[in-house]
């Protein structure tokens, strides 16, 4: 019985030096609500009067992107390493990284000009082109300090054509605290958001 005391208390003294070294900036599990709410801002925006016209069938329809747990969530994830992903502590996204994503690149799509661009999260709505695709990437990797946003895109076309392409940008030397990585995060996403808006033309 005394050796299984011991062993328990080593268990518990282990969780709780774990606990300490984890607790400066990334967390792995919950807490009390975060400091900071993180958002996309288009830094290119349609400006007040601005119109555009046309059919339903002739517009773009943006659509959520698809991504995997890792960025399912309200959290801001952080690349521990290859394996393992964390959160940055007290901050959290507004709402979801997919719908946040979508809207900064239909306001970029639209500030180019001219073209009518309806936003879905459903699928369902119709348009000539449809710009569907995965988020890969919207966070934080810790070992090189580092801001990722990954996107593949997934244009639909007349006819059933489609075409592909990936799209990346990165921030480098970026400390893992909020007041750095969400600027930067925002600067990236933007990044992206034009690039693909220059890709569909």
């Amino acid at each position: 019985m005394h050796s299984r005391s011991l062993f328990r208390s080593g268990l518990m003294a282990l969780s709780a030096g774990l606990a300490l070294a984890l607790s400066g900036c990334i967390s792995f599990g919950g807490g009390k609500g975060p400091d900071s709410l993180f958002t996309l801002t288009a830094e290119t925006s349609v400006p007040a009067g601005s119109t555009a016209s046309g059919t339903a069938a002739e517009a773009l329809v943006v659509l959520d992107p698809e991504t995997d747990r890792r960025l399912a969530v309200q959290r801001v994830a952080v690349a521990v390493d290859p394996s393992n992903v964390a959160y940055l502590k007290k901050a959290m996204w507004v709402e979801r990284p997919t719908r946040l994503f979508r809207s900064l690149l239909a306001e970029t799509i639209r500030a180019k000009g001219g073209r009518l661009v309806f936003e879905d999260n459903e699928g369902t709505a119709s348009g000539r082109l449809r710009l569907a695709g995965r988020l890969l990437d919207l966070g934080y990797d810790g070992p090189t300090r580092t801001v990722v946003v990954r996107y593949d895109a997934v244009l639909e076309k007349p006819g059933g054509e489609v075409s592909t392409k990936r799209f990346e940008a990165r921030i480098n030397g970026v400390d893992p605290e909020s007041r750095e990585a969400a600027p930067a995060l925002n600067r990236a996403a933007n990044d992206v958001a034009r690039q693909v808006a220059d890709w569909i033309g």
